[in-house]
């Protein structure tokens, strides 16, 4: 049998208006802002998921003396603290995973506005290239299918939105040609199922016949998900990996690392690939800063590019606990988010912010899974990390 879903704490739930500011997030990423008003939460987790984020932060504060500039690396590592402990103070204040169903009206604003967006630019030839957003680059809205169908799983077939977002969603994810976010929803549904959750059994299945048509010659549009192409990642990965020898226990500083990525630095700037086509041009401005958003494609090369010895080890202290979090909360939702998006990372950074709220979901998620651990008592209290 399905195991069932593990209850929340003993809590009100949060107002209705809440619902309403989640469901708009997607596409009004700015509004994810309002979880620094839950900052105080932190005071909330369990012990242990306290002193951790105390570590962490700590790990991130000190990696900037080592660095090449470091106040403005100190500045910079203390905004994203605070904005990874304001959405892990979200999480705590949301408690109910099933809160996050109310992203589903805001994703199908943004499938339906790119499918839109794409047949009015492009028109019959959007069918054949890959689908973007205005304000989402393409693997970014693949994602975001992804975690569409994650909490889709969860709902009830009777529903009649059910499988008309489904299938919203599945075709929003295929018409990508992302192959990271399908990654993602396979590790996740993997990991859910493990968890006893059998109804995430259902995208593994279906990848089944789509890996047969990919095999014996694919659908034209397709083809990209069955290639072995790193897309220039292995280059990236050398940048990362220079930029980390050159400064080892401190790293380069928060959004600093751009530089070393040469084969990305070396190309254009662009806002997204979508308004790119369409003559809108990445600004003067946005292209001096553009080596702040550029990533090394893989979480742990990132961090230590970035970050170094010191700052990696307190992420992956803090990303352990998280994992341990959600598998011991059998929850399927926190499972395949914590999950998926770990395999991801391996080919992109997804949980670095900030982002179009994809990177900031994932940290609420984390709240969600944290505030779930056992509370115990200690003989003294830690620090508050806030």
């Amino acid at each position: 049998m399905s195991r069932p879903d593990a209850p929340p704490p003993a809590a009100s739930g949060p107002p209705p208006w809440v619902s309403r500011v989640i469901a708009l997030v997607p596409v009004v990423p700015p509004l994810y802002l309002a979880a620094f008003t839950q900052l105080r939460q932190l005071r909330h987790l369990p012990p242990v998921a306290r002193w951790v984020l105390f570590a962490f932060a700590v790990t991130q504060l000190l990696a900037t003396v080592l660095t090449p500039q470091p106040l403005l690396s100190l500045g910079l590592a203390a905004l994203r603290i605070l904005l990874l402990l304001a959405m892990v103070g979200a999480g705590a204040f949301l408690r109910e995973p099933r809160t996050l169903r109310a992203l589903l009206p805001g994703y199908a604003v943004v499938f339906i506005s790119a499918w839109g967006y794409a047949l009015a630019t492009l028109g019959p030839a959007a069918l054949s290239t890959r689908l973007g957003h205005p304000y989402y680059y393409i693997v970014s809205l693949g994602l975001i299918a992804t975690v569409a169908l994650w909490l889709l799983l969860r709902e009830s077939p009777s529903a009649w939105w059910f499988w008309p977002m489904t299938l919203l969603s599945a075709g929003t994810l295929l018409a990508t040609q992302s192959r990271g976010p399908l990654l993602a929803l396979l590790v996740g549904c993997a990991a859910a199922a493990l968890r006893g959750h059998r109804r995430y059994l259902w995208p593994l299945a279906a990848a089944v016949p789509l890996g047969l048509v990919l095999l014996l010659g694919g659908t034209g549009r397709l083809d990209r998900l069955a290639s072995d192409d790193l897309s220039g990642r292995d280059q990236v990965w050398q940048g990362a990996l220079l930029a980390f020898r050159d400064q080892p226990l401190g790293g380069q500083g928060p959004y600093q690392a751009g530089p070393y990525y040469w084969y990305l630095s070396s190309t254009p700037c662009q806002l997204t690939p979508s308004l790119e086509d369409q003559g809108v041009h990445c600004p003067a401005w946005a292209d001096a800063l553009r080596g702040a958003w550029l990533t090394a494609h893989n979480v742990v090369l990132h961090s230590l590019a970035e970050t170094g010895l010191i700052g990696t080890l307190g992420l992956l202290l803090l990303l352990s606990l998280v994992g341990y979090a959600t598998w011991v909360s059998g929850d399927s939702l926190l499972v395949a988010v914590f999950w998926g998006y770990l395999a991801m990372s391996m080919l992109d950074v997804v949980t670095a912010g900030p982002s179009p709220h994809f990177a900031e979901l994932f940290w609420v998620v984390a709240g969600l899974a944290l505030v779930r651990l056992p509370q115990r008592a200690t003989p003294s209290s830690p620090p508050d990390p806030a």
